[in-house]
């Protein structure tokens, strides 16, 4: 199958440093050229790639000096992308929903994996608007504020399986704090948890311009103030394999209804289980007692800090390789791309198809979703 993925340009594919959806798109993009497809990739020109690279900007536009404004790049990726149109079967944006009303002639065969949370006032009217595109969410939490659209399915993140190697015994004591500061992120609530534990934190993370007022004002002051408290800064790929595989548990205090979470899964490959809030996609990804503890307040927080320890990382690993791979992730995608009518049109493209003892499985949908048969387990719903 010819298949687009069309990347934000905000970081590159992969990113080299934060960069929750870039990292997707990647990994995805990779993953079906591994299964035999032909996939172009629009994204920065300093990505990395087995696809085929359409660059769309020079470099990722974060790390760009020069760059102000993020939407005229955008706007010139959609017109190289428009261009080239027909030559795909799947045109899959990954850029929320800039791209709709330029691509209206090609809706059949487009698909938009929304990545970002989805209760803010602007998005009823539009997606009012816009019922028709077919949508993919990346949790089932994810879409309770949405109204009625053309829901294809859920399909949950996944990683390549060895990108971070598993750790039966880490090499060292503390919990993990991974992400931004922001609010609601909770690095205020981690450092809280890991002071009443009792436990070393370390935190890794970047501060967004947005952010530095709450980084100067409210965190920066309690981490020197908690001298079992080190404060990294933001992390690559390989220093996160450390980070994530030393620590005692990650600490995921979130207090917004997050998406997906990436970073819970990044822990879990590496055996390292994972304390967090019971907001937003927390417990579809977190199997409680198993993976990791959802918890819904603070005391009960720091008595999963204390009882972190009874958890078995072999079966925290095997839940990861159960669930979440990018093997996973790419066979529910293709079967998302299966619903889209102008492929229902044409099955001569010989989609993979699931075996029926992966095929039974289903998630819940909420409503306002559409209730779609032959999810794998723990993904397309």
């Amino acid at each position: 199958m010819k298949i687009a993925q069309i990347s934000p340009l905000a970081e590159s594919c992969p990113p080299r440093l934060y960069g929750g959806t870039e990292r997707i798109v990647s990994y995805l993009t990779e993953e079906l050229v591994r299964q035999g497809h032909e996939v172009t990739l629009f994204a920065s020109g300093d990505s990395i790639t087995s696809a085929e690279l359409v660059p769309c900007s020079k470099m990722a536009l974060r790390l760009d000096p020069s760059v102000r404004d993020m939407t005229p790049y955008h706007v010139m990726m959609l017109d190289q992308v428009a261009r080239r149109a027909d030559e795909f079967d799947v045109l899959h944006f990954h850029i929320d929903h800039l791209h709709y009303p330029l691509m209206r002639p090609y809706m059949d065969r487009i698909v938009t994996t929304l990545h970002g949370r989805l209760d803010l006032p602007d998005l009823m009217p539009f997606y009012s608007a816009f019922p028709e595109p077919a949508l993919v969410s990346i949790s089932d939490a994810q879409r309770r504020p949405m109204p009625p659209v053309n829901w294809l399915g859920t399909v949950l993140h996944g990683l390549p399986e060895n990108i971070l190697p598993y750790r039966r015994t880490p090499s060292a004591d503390y919990f993990a704090f991974l992400g931004r500061i922001s609010p609601e992120k909770g690095p205020d609530k981690a450092i809280k948890i890991a002071a009443r534990a009792g436990v070393p934190l370390k935190m890794a993370a970047k501060i967004d311009a947005a952010d530095h007022r709450y980084w100067d004002q409210e965190i920066a002051p309690m981490v020197a103030s908690h001298p079992n408290v080190e404060f990294i800064g933001e992390i690559n790929e390989l220093q996160k394999a450390d980070f994530l595989g030393n620590a005692r548990a990650l600490l995921f205090p979130i207090c917004w209804p997050e998406p997906f979470g990436l970073v819970m899964i990044e822990a879990m490959a590496c055996g390292t289980p994972v304390i967090a809030l019971a907001h937003g996609s927390v417990p579809e990804i977190i199997d409680h007692g198993v993976s990791g503890f959802v918890v819904h307040s603070m005391d009960e927080a720091v008595a999963a800090a204390n009882a972190v320890g009874t958890l078995d990382r072999p079966a925290i690993r095997k839940r990861f390789e159960q669930r979440f791979t990018a093997e996973r992730m790419a066979r529910d995608y293709l079967t998302a791309y299966r619903r889209l009518p102008a492929l229902q049109q044409t099955p001569q493209l010989g989609l993979l198809t699931l075996p029926a003892s992966e095929s039974a499985i289903r998630m819940p949908i909420p409503s306002g979703g559409l209730d779609v048969a032959g999810a794998s387990a723990g993904g397309l719903a």
